[in-house]
């Protein structure tokens, strides 16, 4: 791999500047490498970044690339920009939640299946940067439809939407819970 330092480190760099995660073809246009050389160069860094005792990890996100801080030393770098944690509040989680598995979706239709007006949390969403408008729905008004960001994704931990739980498993578990919870009182 001594003939690829180069390339690494300049792999490397890129991944740390780069604002957005970077798409293999961005990747080999700029290294001027082929997809499966920067598919090794990557699979390295991955190797590399692994290790407990390194802090950063390579993020795949929605097929591009991008170094990020591992989640165990997100304490350290609070401190470092002293900024709390950002919380969100149980009604913008729900929207959060409702968002993300039934995206796109429309305010509407997010307000009927919490049973309550959703404005506020929605707004507080879309100004930390977690949702947003992705288009318009087809009929009467045509409103608003929205759906999570990458950003979201980076928050979270998720290198794509299908990294979320599943939520029939989930249900599942919810269900046997109650059923032995019964049968402990019964």
């Amino acid at each position: 791999m001594l003939f690829r330092e180069p390339e690494m480190a300049a792999l490397e760099a890129l991944l740390f500047v780069a604002k957005n995660p970077l798409t293999l073809d961005l990747l080999e246009e700029i290294l001027e490498l082929d997809s499966a050389k920067i598919s090794e160069l990557l699979d390295e860094l991955r190797r590399r970044y692994s290790s407990e005792a390194c802090g950063l990890m390579l993020l795949e996100l929605n097929g591009g690339f991008k170094l990020a801080t591992k989640p165990e030393v997100a304490r350290y770098i609070e401190i470092l920009y002293k900024q709390p944690a950002q919380t969100l509040s149980n009604a913008a989680l729900e929207v959060l939640s409702i968002i993300a598995y039934k995206q796109p979706v429309t305010r509407g239709e997010v307000d009927f299946i919490r049973g309550v007006q959703s404005d506020r949390a929605l707004m507080t969403l879309v100004e930390k940067g977690l949702v947003k408008d992705v288009g318009r729905k087809e009929g009467p008004g045509r409103p608003i439809l929205y759906g999570t960001t990458e950003h979201f994704l980076l928050h979270f931990g998720l290198s794509s939407l299908e990294d979320l739980p599943n939520l029939e498993a989930f249900a599942l578990s919810e269900r046997e819970v109650a059923s032995s919870s019964e049968l402990e009182e019964g």
